[in-house]
């Protein structure tokens, strides 16, 4: 047995976890026609209808909105939520369905923040990313900013952030200044990579994850649900007490 092998399989557990606890998804990208996710009404129910199926109550849809490529507002994003909360209506789909946006700490943002009513979920929360790159240089000036203006900053999958793996203290300091973090689920397959997981987990183990999310494009990562559920590290964070999915 591989040096790999032998990780993913300690990492597992006999007894799936029951992700109805989380109730609420609060990062996808369901919503048809609109950035990298879903490309038609017939995918986003076959997705949805799955969602369902594992026990998901809510989901909260957020799209890209990026500048230079994703160049979604709100009025691109409620339009679409409404015509998805008719189809998946008529297909006798139970999901509660809302709609935020997963914004993009570029060269635009700060303007938004300032000019625009910004798309947010449950108790003012804002969902933002940054490069994969290297973390932009106002990073800190933006967090300011967001919350002296009545946002809440919850950071969109910091596990992915490869400039952070060997800078782990980062991660805290983001929380320190007033960011929750927000764990994409499918980390803990190791499917983004396998530094990925071990940080997630390890973020886990220190008790810093306060919202998980699917984050899911297509069929792919909804296969990839069904097998996390046997993630010893995804029990212990649905155990924890600390995530606020359920509260939204």
């Amino acid at each position: 047995m591989s040096f790999f092998s032998r990780i993913f399989q300690s990492s597992k557990t006999k007894t799936p976890a029951d992700l109805s606890s989380l109730k609420t998804d609060i990062h996808s990208h369901f919503l048809p026609a609109l950035d990298d996710g879903s490309k038609n009404m017939d995918e986003t129910i076959s997705m949805m209808r799955e969602i369902e199926k594992m026990g998901y109550k809510k989901l909260i849809c957020t799209p890209h909105i990026m500048s230079d490529y994703f160049k979604n507002s709100p009025e691109t994003i409620l339009p679409v939520l409404e015509k998805v909360k008719t189809a998946i209506a008529a297909e006798g789909i139970n999901l509660e369905l809302s709609a935020a946006a997963e914004y993009y700490v570029d060269f635009d943002f700060e303007r938004k923040l300032k000019e625009e009513k910004l798309l947010t979920f449950g108790k003012n929360y804002l969902l933002f990313e940054i490069s994969y790159l290297h973390p932009p240089e106002n990073l800190n000036h933006v967090i300011f900013n967001m919350i002296t203006q009545g946002y809440k900053p919850v950071m969109a999958h910091p596990e992915r952030y490869n400039f952070w793996h060997s800078k782990f203290n980062m991660y805290e300091e983001m929380i320190e200044k007033g960011v929750l973090l927000q764990l994409n689920i499918n980390s803990l397959t190791g499917y983004y990579s396998i530094e990925t997981k071990r940080t997630a987990e390890k973020m886990i183990e220190k008790g810093m994850v306060s919202f998980i999310g699917t984050d899911c494009h297509h069929a792919g990562h909804i296969s990839l649900l069904n097998k996390v559920v046997y993630e010893k590290s995804l029990h212990q964070l649905l155990q924890s007490g600390k995530l606020l999915n359920a509260n939204l």
